[in-house]
């Protein structure tokens, strides 16, 4: 026990003050007796005396400075037993969280700060549209600068929808020496950034306040491969809009938007997978459906997957 309960804190303070108490009195306060607060008065059996403070306080501390005394002695007797091969062993690195939950915008936001600060060689991106206002567009376009002022290479992935941005054109037309590139591909998932194949951010909900900071070698090296495989797939931004009107009279977002029509998708996804808002991407369907003839979107999927048209790949590939 370490503490008094009410009554017994109250009895006691009396029985200091006036020298005693009656037996009877500290009978509804068991804790005086537990705590040998009290004493038999050897005048006077029907009375008790208060032990004073100090004599239980050095009481109850007595076997726990013991204890201390005995792990105090016990840590002594293994830091001496271990001490010898200290310093055999290889150096020791500091050890690094394989993955990191990152939540709140802020720590996200600290965390990518920190690696890009940190980062030396290559940054990868792979950046969904997910229809961003221009102006947090340029906020983010604006943070490479000082990647590129170190000399940093950057590589970002967008969707092809980013072709319609001038303002991004603007910016990918002043970079010429091959530092920085960026190339747009039909349809991406998610955004993904690396920094120097050590460390990987990666968002684990679609309201990205919750990221995952990856830095197990294995998984960097995995999402690395992921982004080359895409890489390979995409067309330079600065080289125009690729592949506008296939020989069908389809356009390549139209074959994008096919192919996951067949899928499955609705219209939400779709737009999202494609980094444009569902009401172009319903004009496009629109635009689709009178080029096979279709009169419902049942019809429409069957169509597609009758016309042929899903053999042309949506970049050219």
């Amino acid at each position: 026990m370490t503490e008094l309960c009410p009554e017994g804190r109250r009895l006691y303070s009396n029985a200091l003050r006036t020298g005693r108490i009656a037996r009877a009195d500290a009978e509804p306060a068991p804790c005086l007796m537990e705590f040998a607060l009290l004493r038999p008065d050897p005048d006077d059996p029907n009375w008790l005396r208060p032990v004073p403070p100090s004599v239980v306080l050095a009481q109850r501390l007595d076997p726990i400075e013991r204890e201390i005394a005995e792990r105090r002695r016990l840590s002594i007797q293994l830091a001496d037993a271990f001490e010898p091969f200290l310093g055999l062993g290889a150096p020791v690195t500091e050890s690094i969280h394989s993955i990191t939950v990152l939540e709140g915008l802020d720590r996200i936001n600290e965390a990518l700060d920190l690696a890009t600060a940190q980062c030396q060689n290559e940054v990868l991106a792979v950046q969904p549209s997910h229809r961003h206002p221009e102006r947090r567009l340029m906020e983010a376009l604006e943070r490479d600068r000082p990647l590129i002022e170190r000399g940093v290479r950057i590589r970002t992935l967008y969707q092809h929808t980013a072709r319609y941005s001038p303002e991004r054109i603007a910016w990918v037309e002043q970079f010429t020496d091959g530092k920085v590139e960026y190339r747009t591909i039909d349809e991406l998932v998610e955004r993904l950034i690396i920094c120097d194949e050590t460390v990987a951010f990666i968002p684990v909900r679609e309201d990205r306040q919750v990221a995952l900071e990856l830095r197990h070698p294995g998984l960097v090296r995995y999402l690395i491969k992921v982004f080359e495989f895409m890489w390979g797939r995409a067309v330079p931004l600065s080289a125009g809009a690729p592949y506008e009107t296939a020989p069908d009279g389809i356009t390549d977002i139209q074959h994008s938007i096919a192919k996951l029509l067949v899928e499955g998708h609705v219209d939400e996804a779709i737009a999202r997978r494609l980094g444009m808002n569902v009401r172009t991407c319903r004009a496009h369907i629109a635009k689709l459906a009178s080029a096979l003839g279709s009169g419902s979107r049942a019809q429409l999927g069957y169509l597609i997957a009758q016309s042929g048209i899903l053999e042309h790949g949506g970049d050219g590939k």
